[in-house]
Formats: C-alpha cells, sequence, structure tokens
C-alpha cells in the first residue's frame, strides 16, 4: 500500500467498472484488423504466411491488451484519455491498412504505427501519474521495455524475408513475455502481477466483448462469401455451416462464460489471477476464430474437389485452438483442465487422417460436429439435473 495520492487521471473505488461506449468503438477496428489478417492468410496459407500473421496479430493483441489494461487503470471518461484511446484507434487502422504487405513494401508504415501508439499512451500516462511514484513507476517499466523492441521492430522495417520475420518474432514475444513476468527494469525491479489495477469485471467485459468482435468478423466472412457465391447451391450450403460454425463457437463461449464468470466473487479470482493470463488465453480463442474465418472464405470460394492439406489444418486447426485456449482459461480460473474441451481436441486432430480424404465443406461439416459434440457434452447432464431436480417426489 502507498499513501501517495492518486492521480486525477486514475479510476476511482466505486466507480462503474463497465466497459463505455469509447471503448466499444474502439473494438470497431479490429473488425478491420481481424479481416485484414484472416484475407491474408488465406492469399498465402503456407507456414511462413502462418508465421507472419501469427506476428501480426501478435503486435496487433499487445495493441488490444495494453489499451484494455489503460482503461482498466485509468479513467476511461476523462477528456486526456479518451484523446488517448483514439488515437491508439487511428495507429491501429495504419497498421491493419499495412497488415497485407507488412512482410513487403508497408513494413515501414506497420512499424511507425506500432511505435506511435507507444509514444502517445506512454507521454500521456507517465506525466499524468507523477504525483504518485509506484503507479508511475509501472508506465515507466512498460516504456523501458517497449525501448528494448524497437530496436529489433525497427531493424526488421529495413530488412526483408526471413530476417524479418526473425527480427519481429522476437520482438513481439519480448513484448508479451515482458508483460507476463512484470516488467523488470533496472532500479525500479518489477510490477507484481497480484498488486495491478484489475478490476476483474471491466477486464471480463473487455475480453468478452473482443471475443465478440472476432465472431463479427466470422459473420463478415460468411457474408462476403455468400454475397459473392452467385447463390450456387453447393457454396449457399457452404456459408450455411459456416454461419453455423459462428453459432456455435458463440454458444460454446458463453455457456463457459455464464458458469464461471457469473457469481461475483469469480472476478475476484480473475484479478487476484492477473489479467495476463485472461488476456493471454483470449488471444489463442480469438486466433482460432481468426483460423475459422479464413477456412469459411476458402470453403465457400471451393467447396467440392480435393482439400489440400493446408486447407484441411486450417479447418480442423480454427476449432482446435479455440478449444485449446478455452481449456486454458479455465484453467486459470479454475485451476483444473476442461476435459470436454480437450477430448474435442483430440477428436480433430484423430479425424485429421480420414478429413484429407474428403472435400472442403465435408471437413467443415466435420469440424463443426465435433464442436457440436463438445457442446452438447457439456449442456446435457445441466439439463438432466434440472429435469430431476423439478420432478415432484413421493
Amino acid at each position: 500500500m502507498t499513501s501517495s495520492p492518486l492521480p486525477r487521471i486514475l479510476r476511482r473505488r466505486g466507480e462503474p467498472d463497465y466497459p463505455t461506449f469509447l471503448e466499444l468503438f474502439f473494438d470497431l477496428v479490429f473488425i478491420f484488423m481481424l479481416s485484414r489478417l484472416s484475407a491474408g492468410l488465406a492469399q498465402d496459407l503456407t507456414v511462413r504466411g502462418a508465421a507472419q500473421t501469427a506476428v501480426l496479430l501478435l503486435a496487433a493483441w499487445w495493441v488490444w491488451v495494453l489499451t484494455a489494461w489503460l482503461t482498466d487503470l485509468f479513467n476511461p471518461r476523462l477528456p486526456i484519455i479518451q484523446a488517448t484511446v483514439l488515437t491508439v484507434m487511428f495507429g491501429t487502422m495504419l497498421m491493419a491498412i499495412a497488415v497485407p504487405h507488412a512482410f513487403a513494401d508497408y513494413g515501414w508504415l506497420l512499424v511507425a504505427a506500432y511505435f506511435g501508439i507507444h509514444l502517445v499512451r506512454d507521454a500521456v500516462l507517465i506525466p499524468g501519474t507523477r504525483v504518485n511514484r509506484p503507479i508511475q513507476a509501472r508506465s515507466i517499466r512498460v516504456f523501458f521495455w517497449f525501448g528494448v523492441t524497437a530496436a529489433p521492430w525497427a531493424a526488421g522495417a529495413f530488412v526483408h524475408g526471413t530476417a524479418r520475420l526473425l527480427l519481429w518474432s522476437v520482438a513481439v514475444a519480448v513484448d508479451l513475455g515482458s508483460a507476463r513476468i512484470g516488467w523488470p527494469t533496472p532500479k525500479l525491479g518489477r510490477t507484481e502481477l497480484a498488486s495491478q489495477i484489475f478490476t476483474g469485471t471491466h477486464l471480463s467485459e473487455r475480453h468478452r466483448e473482443i471475443f465478440i468482435v472476432a465472431l463479427g468478423e466470422l459473420i463478415l466472412s460468411v457474408g462476403t462469401g455468400l454475397a459473392g457465391s452467385g447463390f450456387q447451391a453447393g457454396r449457399v450450403a457452404a456459408s450455411a455451416v459456416a454461419f453455423a460454425s459462428a453459432v456455435v463457437l458463440f454458444q460454446l463461449y458463453f455457456h463457459r462464460v455464464r458458469q464461471l464468470l457469473a457469481p461475483p466473487a469469480v472476478t475476484v479470482v480473475e484479478r487476484v489471477r492477473s489479467g495476463t493470463s485472461t488476456s493471454y488465453s483470449h488471444l489463442v480463442m480469438v486466433a482460432g476464430v481468426l483460423l475459422v474465418s479464413t477456412s469459411v472464405s476458402l470453403v465457400i470460394d471451393r467447396p467440392f474437389g480435393a482439400a489440400p492439406a493446408a486447407w484441411t489444418a486450417v479447418i480442423l486447426g480454427g476449432p482446435a485452438l479455440f478449444l485449446i485456449g478455452s481449456c486454458l482459461f479455465d484453467a486459470v480460473l479454475t485451476g483444473r483442465v476442461l476435459w470436454s474441451r480437450a477430448l474435442g481436441v483430440v477428436l480433430l486432430g484423430a479425424s485429421a487422417p480420414a478429413a484429407a480424404l474428403l472435400p472442403p465443406l465435408a471437413v467443415l461439416v466435420v469440424a463443426n460436429l465435433v464442436l457440436l459434440l463438445t457442446l452438447v457434452w457439456e449442456t446435457l447432464p445441466a439439463r438432466s439435473r434440472l429435469v430431476r431436480a423439478t420432478v415432484p417426489t413421493g
């Protein structure tokens, strides 16, 4: 504890901890970002293309996470914080514009926007918290590690090919990894994650919102594919199955979230276990939805014929990645493995050899069936107990 006065820009205890309209508005730019990432991966469905997409997704996610933490710790109703969020939003849009050519001619734009976002945020937060040294030290630690990764980010913009991919991979790994260990900084030490001001309820809502944004991008892919299908029977059928994918993913996510986060005490557990772990588990789930969106655009475009191995991998890999992320999220909050979803991952992997012999639409159906079976497995027991409880006895 510290007796230092709270800076005016910090959230006050007792203030509403639900997200503001500005935060919802900010999330809209990530529909554009995710759509650019999905389209880029669909055009270059190779190991290199997947690695490049992963690096860009991690960079975008780091921007979103820091902004979510910013509005969790600082008062998002103050004009200076609102202006900061809007500036970050504009920078994110520039990053998204650069995404398709980030590993070609637009690497400089991605890095410039990324640098600008960090500089603007820290230029506001470090001076704004000067009357409270412990709070200011957190922002200084983040800025220090931004300086550490600035070199590989900038160097990557001046090289090409594998060299850029390696430099940016190191940079983004350090960005996310330094947060997980509390940004250890010379003379300032590290931030104890348990002491971070994560309000629990606010971050829970923000994570749910970004997952909805990811589903929104998936719906956009379905709608775009159907609009360009010429209403051919096979492509319409693929669009219907793709829409079902979005529905099942929605149900799987919120069915478990309602169970985990409905009691007020759970948000306290989430805060104690730190916002970093829940943020990273949501990153994995969002990445899974992104892969589903990529596969949907491919399958709607060509539902029949032989499915290339890369197509099969992404069609089954998207749901598997989502299930892995939900298992990680569950483990963070409960300390246990969600075996129904772990089994779903196993089933998806076991179906891969047979799926390689099927057309893309059939592989998508298989992936949906595994997700649907997982959902049914988790919901039927609860319903059965409810029925037994309502049957009169004697």
